[in-house]
């Protein structure tokens, strides 16, 4: 399987999103998927036109803001995908009555790996290969992401179609298609997590600052 990966990913390192897609959907059949939070639906939209039907996965933690819920409806509701809202073993509730309320703030690390890490872990299992909108351009710790990769933590192919887009690139797709975006985007949030843990971003500062504001932390765990 490394060698797959490693053939793959210098042969579609300058290719097309949608090319990367049709190849990992080939590839893989049924056993692929992609994953989305819902900031918006580009990755979702390039995968329908080449995999109509293709497997979403949306990581409902709970925590999410309603302007994410009502995208992910949206998305189901109007593209040619099979949308999979997965949720944590736990509720909100049972987890605040087993860790204490607003685990979030005390250990935000255990707190995304219950609701983040480990429901994502569970629901590919059944996939050898899952597709990311992770890009680049994000952030220092993504720079070199390969649009084709091994996952060693969850021993899968992680697929990172856009891994080359810019910003730019990302907003003239968005345009020139009329692609689904989270309002909150145009409400000063760049970068949408949960809501506890997001916070609004000044005009100037890093899209991801809002992320876990006033703590050190940067992901949430399933891309490290």
């Amino acid at each position: 399987m490394r060698e797959l990966v490693s053939h793959w990913g210098a042969e579609l390192e300058l290719a097309p999103p949608e090319v990367i897609i049709e190849w990992a959907a080939a590839t893989f059949g049924e056993r692929f998927c992609i994953t989305s939070s819902m900031g918006d639906a580009v990755l979702a939209h390039l995968a329908q036109k080449v995999v109509p039907g293709v497997d979403v996965v949306f990581l409902d933690t709970g925590y999410h803001f309603i302007e994410t819920i009502g995208t992910r409806d949206a998305v189901a509701a109007t593209m040619n995908v099979n949308l999979l809202s997965i949720t944590p073993v736990q509720s909100v509730a049972e987890q605040d009555a087993e860790y204490g309320p607003e685990l979030y703030k005390r250990d935000p690390d255990l707190c995304c790996a219950l609701r983040k890490v480990k429901p994502l872990a569970d629901s590919l299992a059944q996939y050898d290969a899952w597709a990311t909108g992770l890009r680049r351009a994000e952030t220092h710790n993504r720079v070199i992401a390969p649009v084709i990769g091994w996952d060693a933590k969850k021993q899968k192919v992680k697929v990172s179609p856009m891994a080359r887009w810019s910003d730019e690139q990302v907003e003239r797709y968005i345009a020139e298609n009329g692609v689904l975006v989270n309002p909150l985007v145009y409400d000063g949030y760049p970068s949408i997590g949960c809501a506890p843990c997001t916070r609004r971003v000044a005009p100037g500062e890093d899209p991801r600052s809002g992320r876990w504001a006033g703590t050190n932390k940067t992901e949430c765990g399933i891309h490290s």
